[in-house]
């Protein structure tokens, strides 16, 4: 007897219900709570939206013009089909090896005609923007699908994940550490590959993803793989049997990933490592987290202040342990609380030990150092890690936090006990999150203006003095004043500058930021800081007459009122190289095209050989 055919549902039900089935309302709570994301990531930048004419991230150091360069080279790069590994634009004749730096392809090239049409700042914009709600959906998405079963527990979850006080500091320079929306993915993968599922067909879609993370960050890459491990051997200690069944579909699907993102990657990795002006390592000393710090309150955040992080942190963009002492004591509450829940004891476990990895070889506490030692005792001069600042590590707590706070909160909407009890522990648990997470809500990011691009360069007047040689501005722009990288892109990317704002090879191959100074790099710096006006001897003009040739100089200009101290630089310049600067519109300009060219001798090597 055959089963009798079943009308479709919405033959059965009412209009009322065919309209509820095709909108239900978990998408309509799905929807309101991504667009609530959105919306939070738009108020934290809304002033550099209002003004991306002249807006400038304040607290962002000299990043922004060098994140701007990076996204405008990139663009003229895919426009004219040129290799966007390396550019000579800036560090002439030597140029910048821009896969050793963070150029993040993963946005720079998709975001190329957005670039071309609307300019780098809209582009930095988009990528914070972007960033932050893109990594607060992800993580909704993977925490709601697979992971929690409550949305509400997901929504908490995913914006700490992506509002959290560290990634607050780091918003306002470093969008390779805001746009972290891989990351869950790659998450979700490793625990489909943990299961046994379609194991080949998985390993390839995790190639894929890591693939792209390497073009997003490496760095934001090389931190969740520590904090992955560190979890997966938490979790082996307490679950050796069920930890054990998952290593060899775990182990074909990563090998599968590997063979896949490698191919992929391979050529872009051996530039990195081994084109020109590449480096093996960057050092940066000891910079861990004083344990103090993860009880103060970060400068971007509700309960912050002006001077609550100054002494605890290297700068505004590194406050990467700033989660507040009302969180610290609810997940501790919270590791005693969900001991028993294997899990969450191992995500407990992780967060600590990541904790502990950021504070450095040695422990330092309120300031003071201590003998105690960390787990970066092991692991500073190990490669890959001896380029990443140890007190970073800090940001592998976060992903964690947001899960365990995630599953809190869907235990407590789950508990099985009497519905009046069950609301009880619902009002007293999202009073404690209230109480924790309130202080640490983001705050609107401080945007000032950038000065205006000296007429010179936009007006093009450039053009009388560049044939094919470099510009040289004084002072010469380096990682503390890279204003001269936005006058470049302003006026088309169209001459190299000498000196600039990346990360390269030293005199001793390894890595540094900014070029390796020349010695009359050094003395405009020092009359650009003093104000001195040193006494210039025969062998500080053979000097610039050298460094204007390695330049490959063809003018030198001085923006007038750009610095304190501009008479001081101009007749400093006047002294070095024998004759008075002219004034071009805006600037002092120096026309070098005749002293610097290869056949030209210093005064002194002419005399000594007549």
């Amino acid at each position: 007897m055959s089963a009798p055919t079943r009308e479709p549902a919405c033959v059965e039900q009412p209009q009322r219900e065919r309209t509820r089935r095709r909108v239900p309302w978990p998408a309509l709570a799905d929807a309101a709570v991504m667009t609530m994301f959105v919306l939070a990531a738009f108020l934290i930048y809304r002033p550099l939206w209002e003004d991306l004419s002249s807006g400038y991230l304040q607290h962002s150091g000299q990043d922004q013009n060098m994140w701007e360069w990076f996204f405008a080279v990139t663009a003229q790069s895919v426009l004219n089909f040129e290799n966007p590994l390396h550019s000579s634009l800036q560090n002439a004749p030597l140029g910048v090896n821009l896969m050793a730096n963070t150029a993040m392809f993963g946005v720079g090239i998709p975001l190329a005609p957005v670039t071309v049409l609307f300019g780098p700042t809209v582009t930095w914009a988009i990528a914070l923007t972007g960033g932050l709600a893109g990594t607060a959906v992800a993580w909704y998405w993977v925490l709601s699908r697979h992971l929690v079963g409550t949305r509400a527990g997901s929504a908490v979850g995913a914006a700490f994940a992506a509002f959290a006080p560290p990634i607050i500091s780091h918003a306002n320079a470093h969008p390779n550490f805001v746009a972290l929306f891989v990351l869950p993915f790659i998450v979700l993968w490793l625990l489909k590959l943990a299961r046994g599922e379609r194991v080949v067909r998985n390993g390839v879609v995790l190639g894929l993803l890591v693939t792209y993370q390497i073009l997003l960050g490496e760095e934001s890459l090389l931190i969740a793989a520590t904090t992955l491990a560190v979890f997966a051997l938490a979790y082996t200690v307490m679950r050796p049997a069920q930890a054990l069944e998952m290593v060899r579909p775990l182990a074909k699907g990563i090998g599968v990933g590997a063979a896949v993102s490698l191919a992929l990657v391979a050529v872009p990795l051996w530039w990195q490592f081994f084109g020109p002006q590449s480096y093996p390592g960057l050092e940066h000393g000891m910079r861990g987290n004083d344990v103090a710090a993860f009880t103060a309150f970060a400068t971007e955040s509700v309960a912050g202040t002006e001077h609550s992080a100054v002494d605890l942190s290297l700068n505004r963009t590194e406050e990467n342990a700033f989660f507040g002492w009302p969180l610290v004591v609810l997940m501790l509450g919270l590791t005693v609380a969900m001991w028993r829940d294997v899990v969450s004891r191992a995500l407990a476990v992780t967060m600590l030990v990541m904790a502990w990895v950021s504070m450095s070889a040695l422990l330092i506490v309120d300031g003071e150092g201590t003998s105690i030692p960390g787990p970066w005792m092991l692991l500073f001069d190990v490669p890959l890690f001896d380029s990443v600042l140890e007190s970073r590590f800090a940001l592998g707590c976060v992903p964690v936090i947001g899960v365990l706070l995630a599953r809190a909160t869907e235990k407590v909407q789950n508990l099985n006990v009497r519905a009046d009890w069950r609301q009880a522990a619902c009002i007293v648990w999202f009073s404690a999150l209230t109480f924790a997470l309130v202080p640490i809500a983001p705050t609107e990011l401080t945007v000032g203006q950038r000065g205006e691009t000296p007429a010179f360069f936009a007006m093009g007047e450039w053009r009388r003095y560049v044939d094919g040689g470099s510009v040289v501005v004084v002072p010469l722009p380096s990682p503390g004043d890279a204003d001269a990288l936005h006058w470049q892109v302003e006026a088309g990317l169209e001459f190299p500058l000498a000196g600039g704002y990346f990360v390269g090879p030293g005199s001793d191959g390894e890595g540094r930021y900014g070029p390796e100074y020349r010695p009359t790099t050094y003395l405009l710096a020092e009359v650009h800081e003093t104000g001195q006006v040193p006494e210039i001897t025969d062998d500080d003009r053979d000097n610039a007459l050298d460094d204007l040739r390695f330049w490959r100089a063809d003018v030198v200009v001085l923006p007038i009122g750009d610095s304190e101290y501009q008479v001081q630089l101009r007749e400093t310049v006047e002294e070095l190289l024998g004759r008075p600067g002219k004034v071009n519109r805006d600037v002092w300009v120096w026309d070098v095209r005749d002293v610097a060219g290869s056949a030209v001798t210093s005064p002194r090597a002419a005399s000594s050989s007549g």
